[in-house]
């Protein structure tokens, strides 16, 4: 089984789901945005592999291989338009050397998509019908269109090459090993409030987003992966909270009285994020069952001790 941006956030988390379930794991990223950090304690675990490649290129790999996941590609607003062409590629090419790959060893491939791929959706709930609201030449459109053309490509190895292909169209994720600075307003306003800092808050904040917990995400990959599904399936938490109430839960729960400062909205900024799971309640029986409440208590005591671990580290190189 390979894990493409198997060092990252949600790719650590699966690594680590699959080799407890007895799979053997061959992790591949080109750590851009993926750290060993995430990975540190599956190295020299049986049947753990790690591969430093980046999927713009061709990959082979000897000996077979049954299940390709495909989460390569950085997933918040400022990694991913840091180099926006290198992001597309990863979307395109990299997405096309995967499918290669998966003809050539008969495996089944999953695609890590997004919520993203409906734009600023018009619509709330949205279904795997809608279409969609995107701009094609706004900041975001090298990862929201590219992530659409990888749906693409997914489909057209499906229905003309006889690969086995599976679409997860992912929202808002949250919890243990996303990166401090990763710039996804979970871990932006958990780690401000931890550091000490007001927490940024953009427009009104009045704008909505949905949030999964990781665990809850890597279930239903993998419960995808095992299904018959051949269309995109959501998988996200239909919990819908504003960013002023997700700032001030935070706050509540770390027992603070910080600031909020307000900031200009991004461009292309979506006003609301919600997914109907339908789909995949009746496809994989599936849906999340860790609330926003659990799942902050376990992502704060998990970014309190990574930014007590990272200023430890500091302290010991000055």
């Amino acid at each position: 089984m390979l894990v493409a941006g198997g060092a990252g956030f949600v790719g650590s988390n699966l690594c680590r789901r699959l080799l407890d379930s007895g799979r053997a794991v061959l992790c591949v990223d080109n750590l851009v945005t993926g750290e060993m950090e995430n990975i540190a304690e599956l190295i020299g675990r049986p049947g753990f592999r790690f591969l430093r490649h980046d999927i713009i290129k061709p990959l082979r790999v000897d000996g077979p291989i049954d299940e390709i996941y495909n989460l390569a590609c950085p997933a918040s607003p400022p990694r991913y338009q840091k180099d926006p062409i290198h992001t597309f590629r990863t979307c395109v090419d990299g997405t096309l050397n995967l499918l290669a790959l998966a003809e050539a060893k008969g495996a089944r491939i999953l695609q890590s998509s997004t919520s993203e791929v409906y734009g600023d959706p018009e619509i709330n709930l949205q279904h795997e019908g809608y279409r969609g609201n995107v701009n094609t030449c706004g900041p975001r459109a090298c990862y929201d269109e590219g992530k659409r053309a990888g749906e693409t490509l997914f489909w057209e190895y499906g229905a003309h090459r006889g690969v086995e292909t599976r679409i997860a169209r992912i929202f808002n994720t949250y919890g243990p090993r996303m990166h401090p600075d990763d710039g996804r307003v979970v871990s932006n306003f958990v780690v401000q409030a931890l550091r000490g800092q007001p927490l940024t808050v953009y427009g009104a904040g009045l704008q909505t987003r949905s949030f999964c917990y990781v665990d809850d995400l890597v279930e239903g990959l993998m419960r995808l992966m095992a299904s018959s599904a051949k269309m995109p399936v959501n998988l996200g938490n239909p919990g819908e909270f504003t960013m002023l109430e997700l700032a001030k839960k935070v706050l509540f729960k770390l027992g603070s009285d910080l600031p909020i400062t307000f900031m200009p909205l991004p461009q292309d900024d979506p006003r609301q994020r919600r997914p109907d799971i339908s789909r995949a309640a009746e496809l994989l029986a599936w849906k999340p069952t860790i609330d926003l409440d659990q799942g902050l208590d376990k992502t704060i005591a998990w970014f309190a001790q990574r930014l007590k671990s990272d200023r430890m580290k500091g302290s010991m190189v000055s």
